[in-house]
Formats: C-alpha cells, structure tokens, sequence
C-alpha cells in the first residue's frame, strides 16, 4: 500500500468511478424526501475563478450531505449565456457570439467537472440554446396573454456613436458610455415593459414567509419596492383647464409649498412655458436630454432648474405657485411633478436657496409652541388667516412637529396631520390617498443582437400580433455582421425583418429589440427540473414536485434584482395555473468574496493604482515604476488588480480536495474570504495526517470486531466519545447553521483523538477510523472514496448512511473540577460527571490540591458551581 497521499491519481480515479457509477444521476424515486440544491448559474466567460469556485464547493458540500442523510438530490447546473461581453468578443475578435459563447462553456464545463462537484450534466441548460430561449418566449407570450407586457415611450440612456441603449451601470461617473466613451443622451424610446408593480405588495408581504433568508436581503428588497402611504394632491394651473399631478409622502407640509417643478420631459412642459422664457426652457431641456440618469439624481451633483414663467395654485391656500422645471425630476418616477417644500426638505432647502425662492416654515418643534394660541385660526374682517408664529432654521427640518401657519390645521401634530389633511383634500375633491410604490415596471427591451428575441410581430392593420407558439423559437440569425455601430445587426436583415402578418397576412416587421438578460435567470431553475422536455417549458407535476429549491447559494450583489424577478415569474406562473407554491428559494445563503492579498500606490488614480502582485517585491513593495511604497490590502479578486489566484494554479500543486478544504475552512461562508498561501498549505497538512492516520491503521492489521459499549475501559470511553461528539457537531454545522469552518475543525478533534488514543486495537478505534472517513466525505470526497475503498468497502463513501450519534456516549463518566481558593484557580480535579453539590464539594475538600490552602484555617464560605468548579473562601 503506497502511504503517500497523491491528490492528482486519486481524484481522476474517483471522478471516473463516479461518472460510471451514476452517483450524481437525479433520482425518480418519489419514496425519498426531496432535496433541491442550487447555486446560481454563472456566465461563460472562459475561465472559472475563486468566487466560482466558493459558490459551488458550498454547494456541492450541502448536496453531498443531502445524499447520505436519504434524500433524492437534485443538485444540476448551467449557463447564463446571453448578454454583451459575446457581441463585444464578435467586435473585438471577429467572433460569433454563438461560437465564442460555446466555447466557453466546453471550456468552464471541463474546469468544473474538474472540481469533482456532484452535479447532475444531464440537466445542463444554456440560456442561448434555442430549445431553451424557445420557453423563454413562450413565458414572454403567456405575460402578453396575461396582460402583464406592454411597450411605452420611455426615457432611455443612449449612445450616439453605438447607437444602443446603456444600463446605468454601463454609465460612468462622467456620463459617458463605458465603451465608445460618448456623452450619453436621455431619448424617448419604445420599449417592452413587464408590469411588476400589480404584485408589488405581494412581492413585500411575502418577505415574512421567507424565514430561511438573511435579514439584510430582505430588507433590501423592500427598501428597493419602497412602499410609502402619503397623498394624490391636484395643483390646477393658472390660465390652462388643466391641474398637475404631484404624490407627496408628507400632505402634512402642504401650506409650505412655495414652488412646483416639473421634470424636463413632462407633457406639461411646454404648455406651462410662457413665451418670454420659450428660448431658455428648450435650451434647458436639450441640455438635460443630454444627461444620464445618473447624472441627473446623484446626490454629489447641484440641482439646476430653469421657471417656465407659468404658475399654479395651491389649493389649500389658494396661493399661485411658480412652476419650475429642474434636472433632477424624473417623468418615469411618480407623476414626474413634485411640489417644493424647502422648509422640510434638505434638496429643496438647498435649490430654493440657490435660486432665491420663498421658504416658508410650516412645522416646528413641540417645544416652540408650547405656550402658543391655536384658537385663531378664523379669517379676521379684512379675511386675512392670522399668521401666529413666525419662525426661522439655518436648514430644512425634517423631523416630526407641530404645524404652524397651516390654516385649520394648525396645532395639530404633523403625524396626525397627514391623515386629516389628506381626508380634508378628498372632500374637497383636489386631492386623495395614496400607497405607492418606488418599483417601476421592468423594461426588458434590449436594442441589441446576443439575446433572446421578443416573440411578436408589428402589422400595419392588427397591431401587435404575438408569434403562434408553432413558430417558436424565433431564431437568432446567425449570419449578421458586427461593427460595434448603427445599433443592432438585426435591424439590418431584411430577410429576417420582413415577415408576413400571421393573423391576416399583410407584410408585417419582427420585434427587433431582444430581452434583457434577467429574463433567462428567471425561470431557469424551473427549467432545470424537465430540462429536456420539448413538448412543454417543464411538467409541471415534475416541477411541483422538486420545487422551491431547498436551499439556493450565490452572491450578494443579486440581492434585489434577479431574487426579485425570480420571485414575480414564479408567482405570475402560479396564477396561469403552471405552478402550485409562492416562492422559488425557500432557503438562501449569499457567500462572501474572495479576497487577495493586493498592492496600491495610493498617489495613483483609476485602474494604474493597482499593482500586480508578480511585478512587486514581497519584502520592500514599491510601485516598479515609481519607486514610491505600495500599500497592502486585501480586496476582491479581478484582473484589473492584478491579485487574482487560479483554480488550476492551486488545484495542480494542492490537488482538488485541499482546495476545496481551505474554501470551506478559512471563513464563514456568508463572509469575505482572504486568500492565504499558508493557509492552503495547512490543509493540505491535514489531508495528509488523516492519510496516514488511515493507512497506517490498516497497515496494523487490526482485525474488525463488533464492539461491547457495556465493557469498555477508560481510554475507549473517552474515545468513543470523540466520535460521537464529532458526528453531532459536523451535522450540525454542516444541515442548520453551514458553519462549515467549525465542523473541519470538529474534523480536526477527531483526528487528533484518534492520533493521540490507546487503544488502537479497539473496535472503537476501528469504529472511530471508519466515522472520519465518513464526515470527511463531503467536504473532501476524493480522499475520503480513496480511504473507504483502502478500508476494504466495495462501494462508494457517498452512497453511505449518514451517521448518527448515540446520546449516551457524550455523557463523560468522570469531569474536570477546577478548585480555586478566594477566587483564584489552584488546580483542578477528576471527580464523577454525576456528582451532586455536596458530594463536589467532599471530593474538593479533601484534594490535595484545596488541602494545602485550607489545612488549618477557618473556612468562611464554600462556592459550588456544578460540573464546573468549588470556590473555598478562607478568613
């Protein structure tokens, strides 16, 4: 028997031997309790990297274990294929998407059945793989169906030079196009919208069924659908038989409205504009139609407006009001109006400011009106309200009050305001209650290629006209030129364009915009329970049955977004009858990054900060170019910052399993992990101290005998309660908490019980060998399906009975007591685990230990803690 560990041989041994046995093959047998095990997909980028390898190691550690504890395990992976990097490869490189996406996924594919994961290939799905975008836009046709996809005019963020609508992610800081560097424009544009907001509510009121999330992503997405209660008010404007439409949060302010704005791009806009401020008002316009978004609504960035020399009233009042247009007001949030109230609101306070606009105090502090007369508050003879007190504040106050200088009303606490101001407004018909919501619904238009189409064709007499779901898919053209200009190649293919009408047959044109990405993640893991069916998106009697996945593992930065929409596709399905439960992830755990250890001259701006770890001196870190000292900290791994580790770097010196080891034991997995040489290479000590541990057992020869737990003698006792503690610590970690740092290092004490034990020749040394091996599977499958098979068991270590431990094993026979004098710890005894007060204190009085302090002196008071320690307090 060869008593060197070698990870190399013994891991493609294994993963061979798996693949033959069908151990990761989904079962059917409905018998079992089902579990679902899923981490999020990743995009095919070509090369795997820590975070990848994190996230599926977590995983694959929860299904192995799954396994083992008799549940049937589905536990499959695939590919988040579509999106830009592809179309930027065919420019850059003179690629296909197709091929250049294809290729990465054979490329990450091997690298990840490399990492010996327990994934079932069977039910591998890409999202650019028509026979899966084909039920991307069936699902597309049943929201249409459902009322819930529509098109709209919406602002948009638009590169000039690429022709092509930008994310805001996709905008810099400067409001430039990430790629071609433009000034981005705002544009109106036609796009596809799912109506997200019909289940905002029950988007927010189901976050209390998912018990088994994290706190924080939770109220992430509420903040992010951000329900406020507040009012509907009506201004009318003077001179047009027309009213502006605010939403406000706080109706209790109303009577300090001194201005309105509008956003640039309201209807009302022009109309409100006088002829003397015609010229200045476009100018304005054009100028923040030349903005980003972000731009617009960054709180670092001065608030700009323009008056349209129009007026309004307010209806409390009666006052007319000045109507304004400014860059921060957005049309697609709210109504795209919102009144100004600089008294109580830090931006308002600071435009009015600006631009010299009345601020007028309608709230103050309790304490400055506590001796205050509210009683007038009748018109007087001349029909004047009395203003009774006047008030100033070096900024807005925000907090809660009294009202003041607010007609009838005034006196009144602001919160109890709200709602008699708001009852006040709906009988005089100018205004109304409201709930509304920060969500907006999804724009999923994309006016790019490497996406999945949208299934509807435009004709000249019916409209809109969904594609028969005979003709799905609707294929991508493959033949289409790439040149990074004049927006998507698909507009150009008038082949493809050009297509009869299929209800009436008028010559009709495709939909050429493809859908936003999030679309494909959010249904896949439905896919992936009948992912090979033709006939159907998926069997819903399969997918009822699998479904919601049991615990699902990815990252933090997909908190709101793609949960989200996972969560309004799953219900939308629901209610076309397709699926019987409310939410797809019934657990959620968000792993942290992986951390490298990273180099920055701090005297450097944008990505030449960074330095690349192979280009500095370990000993003397100084910018190579510069000479100047380099600071350290560990950050996230990227190629931009040079401190990235590769999987195959570690895997071909440490072998799969110590990899795998470090990942699981250097941290938490929901917090940020720190890459360490050291570190790694301790794992790789352990690997091989339980290696030799084994094969040196069986080296020994000792003959396997069943064990008689009524006769065993001390050494055996403690041993085998070892085992036993182990088997209900690494349970524990491993099934509640996936604490899986603390249950290597139960791993760790069982090892070392067993290195340090005297009774090797004991079945329970035979018992306690076997058990490591065992717990250790999961965690390290290779090493441990090598020690099995070396411990003379034909079968696999996975396909093993998760153990269970026996309570009457943890309960020690003798305990430690720890005998202190005044406080102060002198020594400790063995005395038996069962011992009452009195007896712990007979075994503490006449010890050695306690004999030398007390002999002779007046003992004024005994302290017994039990199982713990006696406490002699002498004069």
């Amino acid at each position: 028997m060869d008593s060197r560990y070698n990870p190399a041989a013994i891991e493609e041994k294994w993963q061979q031997t798996w693949a033959e046995l069908g151990l990761d093959k989904t079962p059917t047998n409905s018998a079992k309790p089902k579990f679902y095990a899923l981490s999020m997909f990743p995009y095919p980028s070509g090369s795997l990297h820590m975070g990848h390898v994190r996230n599926y190691t977590i995983t694959d550690v929860i299904a192995r274990l799954k396994r083992m504890q008799g549940y049937r395990v589905l536990h499959p992976m695939g590919w988040d294929a579509f999106g830009l990097p592809a179309e930027n490869a065919a420019i850059d490189r003179g690629v296909p998407p197709a091929k250049w996406t294809y290729q990465n996924i054979s490329q990450m594919r091997q690298q990840l059945q490399r990492l010996g994961l327990s994934i079932d290939w069977d039910c591998e799905v890409a999202t650019c793989s028509p026979d899966y975008y084909k039920w991307t836009q069936w699902i597309f046709l049943q929201f249409l169906q459902a009322g819930l996809a529509y098109q709209k005019e919406a602002a948009v963020n638009w590169d000039p030079i690429d022709q092509t609508v930008l994310a805001n992610e996709q905008v810099d800081n400067e409001g430039r196009s990430w790629r071609s560097g433009a000034k981005v424009e705002r544009k109106l544009l036609r796009q596809w919208f799912f109506k997200i907001t019909d289940y905002a509510e029950e988007l927010l009121n189901d976050l209390d069924k998912l018990t088994g999330w994290p706190e924080r992503v939770k109220l992430m997405q509420a903040n992010w659908i951000g329900k406020s209660t507040g009012a509907y008010l009506e201004f009318p404007i003077v001179g047009l038989d027309e009213k502006i439409s605010v939403y406000t949060t706080r109706p209790d302010t109303v009577y300090g409205v001194s201005y309105l704005v509008l956003a640039p791009e309201h209807p009302l806009t022009q109309r409100v504009t006088k002829k003397e401020q015609q010229a200045a008002v476009d100018a304005f316009v054009q100028e923040v139609a030349n903005q980003s978004e972000l731009e617009r609504t960054a709180e670092d960035k001065p608030k700009r407006g323009i008056p349209t020399g129009g007026k309004a009233i307010n209806p409390f009042t009666g006052e007319e009001l000045p109507i304004w247009i400014a860059d921060y007001v957005l049309y697609e949030y709210g109504t795209g109006a919102v009144m100004g109230v600089p008294a109580h609101d830090a931006r308002d306070f600071k435009f009015a400011n600006k631009y010299n606009l009345p601020i007028e105090f309608v709230i103050v502090e309790p304490e400055a009106v506590a001796d205050k007369d509210f009683s007038i508050t009748t018109p007087d003879e001349d029909g004047e309200v009395s203003n009774i007190i006047q008030v100033e504040y070096n900024e807005a106050y925000t907090e809660p009050g009294i009202l003041i200088n607010s007609g009838q009303f005034s006196g009144i606490a602001s919160t109890d305001a709200k709602q008699a101001i708001v009852e006040y407004a709906e009988q005089q018909g100018f205004g109304k209650a409201r709930v509304q919501y920060r969500l907006r619904d999804w724009l999923i238009s994309r006016q790019r290629y490497w996406g999945a189409p949208i299934p509807v064709i435009h004709c000249p007499n019916c409209g809109i006209v969904p594609v028969p779901d005979k003709d799905l898919p609707v294929q991508l053209p493959e033949e289409v030129e790439f040149t990074g200009r004049g927006g998507s190649p698909l507009t150009q293919l008038e082949s493809w364009v050009n297509v009869p009408c299929p209800t009436c047959g008028t010559p009709a044109k495709r939909e050429t915009d493809t859908m936003d990405t999030f679309i494909d993640s959010s249904w896949y893991f439905l896919r992936f329970t009948d992912a090979k069916n033709e006939q159907q998106v998926f069997d819903s009697s399969k997918t009822n049955d699998w479904m919601p996945v049991d615990q699902y593992v990815g990252g933090i930065e997909h908190a709101i977004l793609h949960l989200l929409y996972s969560r309004f596709f799953t219900k939308v399905l629901r209610d076309r009858g397709l699926l019987n439960f409310d939410e797809p992830f019934q657990r959620l755990l968000t792993q942290g990054m992986v951390q490298g250890l990273t180099y920055m001259n701090p005297n450097k701006g944008g990505k030449d900060k960074w330095i690349a770890s192979h280009l500095v001196d370990l000993a003397n870190p100084r910018d190579p170019q510069t000479g100047e000292p380099l600071q350290r900290l560990y950050a996230t791994m990227s190629k931009s910052k040079g401190n990235g580790v590769a999987p195959e770097d570690v895997i071909n010196k440490y072998g799969i399993d110590t990899a795998r080891m470090f990942i699981l034991f250097k941290a938490p997995p929901e917090k940020d992990l720190e890459w360490d040489e050291a570190d790694v290479e301790g794992q790789f000590r352990f690997l091989n101290r339980v290696w030799r541990l084994v094969t040196d057992y069986i080296a020994a020869g000792v003959s396997k005998k069943k064990a008689d737990i009524s006769n065993l003698t001390k050494p055996e006792k403690e041993l085998r309660r070892a085992i036993h503690t182990a088997i209900q610590a690494v349970t524990e970690d491993v099934e509640d908490e996936y604490q899986f740092n603390t249950a290597i290092s139960e791993l760790m004490k069982l090892s070392n019980a067993l290195t340090d034990s005297s009774s090797k020749t004991s079945p329970i040394y035979a018992e306690g060998i076997e058990t490591l091996v065992v717990l250790l599977a999961p965690f390290a499958p290779h090493i441990a399906d090598e020690l099995w098979h070396l411990l003379g068991n034909s079968d696999s270590v996975h396909t093993q009975t998760w153990p269970a431990f026996d309570p009457a094993a943890l309960i020690a026979d003798e305990i430690t007591l720890v005998i202190q004098i005044m406080g102060k710890t002198r020594g400790a005894i063995q005395v038996p685990s069962q011992a009452d007060k009195a007896a712990l204190e007979k075994y503490a009085r006449e010890s050695e230990v306690a004999q030398r302090y007390i002999e002779g002196k007046e003992i004024k008071k005994v302290i017994v803690v039990p199982g713990k320690l006696v406490n002699f307090v002498i004069g």
